[in-house]
């Protein structure tokens, strides 16, 4: 006897549940293709960032040559003295090779040309600082204002020599790429040095710039002629011979400070400072 053929109900209510399973599985389909798109989207935004980030990250980390310049108002030293808070002293010029460093001072010897400074002459101090050094900025914002207040009334000489001691904590060699803008100031618009120099070390709260911020802080101070050298790398080989340099005389960290040819306490530094400025007679003294 043949099966009974299925009522219209029973057909209605097959027929019924055959559409909603092709409903929920056309649903599937679309919440699995509205996934595939969003993490389509989200592959490819994050291989653009990686892209972007390999570029800039090897443009800052790019080859430094052993051999370079040594920038307008730069010292052999590794250093830039300011004369006063608009002025530095000149210099020669010339050419470092990081493969033929001079040696080291000895043991207990000061790095090479930090001596005392003539009788009646102004103060020498002499400053090794990192622009990514938590300290050094801390130190620039406490002694700052004295500092420049004692270099306008001609009572000391101010010489940064910045290293990159700290690139090993950054991975886009900010304090390599900050030192050379710094160099790259002191060449183009020396008038703006000192205050280029207090802008960047403000900066270390809000953290790393890339070359163009660097760029922007160096127009900021006036010193708009700074920026190709500064995305070029003009000085990173000075920088680079600044540091090794600093290392083979024996300084180890930053900031290192000498007053007169003697290392300082940084806990005593306007005592120390004012006590050499009063010990010498004062810079304009008869």
């Amino acid at each position: 006897m043949s099966n009974p053929r299925p009522t219209k109900a029973e057909r209605t209510a097959e027929a019924r549940e055959k559409a909603r399973a092709l409903r929920e599985e056309q649903q599937r389909k679309e919440k699995r293709n509205k996934l595939l798109v969003r993490w389509g989207v989200v592959v490819a935004v994050v291989a653009v960032i990686a892209l972007i980030f390999a570029v800039v990250f090897s443009n800052m980390n790019r080859s430094i040559p052993a051999a370079g310049p040594v920038p307008a108002n730069g010292n052999l030293d590794g250093g830039v003295t300011l004369t006063s808070t608009t002025s530095l002293a000149p210099t020669d010029g010339g050419e470092v090779d990081t493969e033929n460093l001079p040696e080291g001072t000895g043991e207990g010897q000061p790095p090479r040309g930090v001596e005392p400074g003539a009788e009646g002459e102004p103060v020498p101090i002499v400053v090794y600082a990192d622009v990514n050094c938590v300290h050094c900025a801390t130190f620039e914002d406490a002694y700052g204002d004295q500092i420049a207040q004692w270099l306008d009334a001609g009572e000391i000489t101010y010489e940064y020599r910045l290293v990159s001691f700290l690139d090993r904590n950054s991975p886009t060699n900010y304090s390599s790429r900050g030192a050379n803008a710094a160099a790259c100031v002191a060449d183009t618009a020396p008038e703006s040095y000192w205050d280029f120099t207090a802008a960047i070390f403000a900066q270390h709260a809000q953290g790393e710039v890339d070359n163009q911020g660097l760029a922007d802080m160096a127009a900021s101070v006036g010193a708009e002629g700074a920026e190709s050298c500064i995305k070029d790398d003009g000085f990173r080989t000075y920088v680079k011979y600044t540091t090794e340099l600093a290392q083979a005389d024996g300084v180890q960290g930053t900031p290192t400070v000498y007053v007169n040819g003697t290392e300082a306490n940084l806990d005593a530094f306007t005592e120390t400072v004012q006590a050499a400025i009063d010990g010498n007679g004062g810079a304009d003294s008869e």
